[in-house]
């Protein structure tokens, strides 16, 4: 009885570092290479959404694609400009 607890929380952890990652990841993109890091952070938050890790998970997902749209932007606006 006492295991039926740990794959749960070992779940949640797993699911708070993809988390986690996915929002690093996409700080990264802001940065250097927004459209490989920005899917990674994409990747990783829906995973981590998936694993348990609900209202974060997605809002690493969003933060990836808001990093590459975001990185998108200022290039455009820094070379048309």
């Amino acid at each position: 009885m006492a295991n039926t607890h740990a794959g749960t929380r070992s779940n949640t952890s797993a699911a708070r570092i993809c988390t986690i990652l996915g929002f690093v990841f996409a700080g990264v993109g802001l940065f250097l290479f927004p459209l490989l890091f920005g899917l990674v952070a994409v990747a990783l938050g829906v995973a981590g959404a998936v694993q348990g890790d609900k209202p974060l998970g997605w809002y690493a997902a969003a933060a990836g694609v808001g990093a590459i749209l975001i990185n998108m932007l200022l290039g455009a606006l820094i070379m048309g400009g």
